[in-house]
């Protein structure tokens, strides 16, 4: 087998075995206990690294029970107030739909929220993937 097909081959293995993730931008608001029942697992308890999503991510496919994303806060929504993130991440199972989101907007749990941002700031511009 010559160099080329060689090369080749190991380009396809690379592309293929390559994922295609990209974060998404989207603002984090927080939510209080208690966090059972869930609209998708009713009084079973999944834990407080917990999310809802806006219904339309459910209708579109990218979010849904049970789905995984790993949350990152890139700042505040007021730029005025420094240090509003924490440098962490934090990954948060999908329990259900929140009411009143906006369409890109996720409901984070207290805990999962305070692991990421200042408590005390409620709402902040993050960044998502699955």
């Amino acid at each position: 087998m010559g160099f080329g097909t060689k090369a080749l081959i190991l380009i396809s293995m690379v592309v293929c075995l390559t994922s295609v993730a990209h974060a998404l931008n989207a603002m984090a608001i927080v939510y209080s206990p208690p966090y059972v029942p869930s609209l998708c697992f009713g009084m079973q308890d999944q834990g407080t690294m917990i999310a809802k999503a806006h219904s339309g991510l459910f209708a579109n496919g990218i979010a849904s029970c049970g789905r995984r994303f790993r949350v990152r806060c890139l700042s505040g929504t007021n730029k005025a107030i420094r240090d509003a993130c924490t440098g962490n991440s934090v990954d948060v199972t999908v329990v259900g739909t929140c009411s009143g989101c906006a369409v890109n907007e996720l409901q984070l749990s207290e805990e999962s929220f305070g692991k990421i941002a200042r408590l005390a700031l409620g709402r902040v511009n993050i960044e998502y993937e699955q």
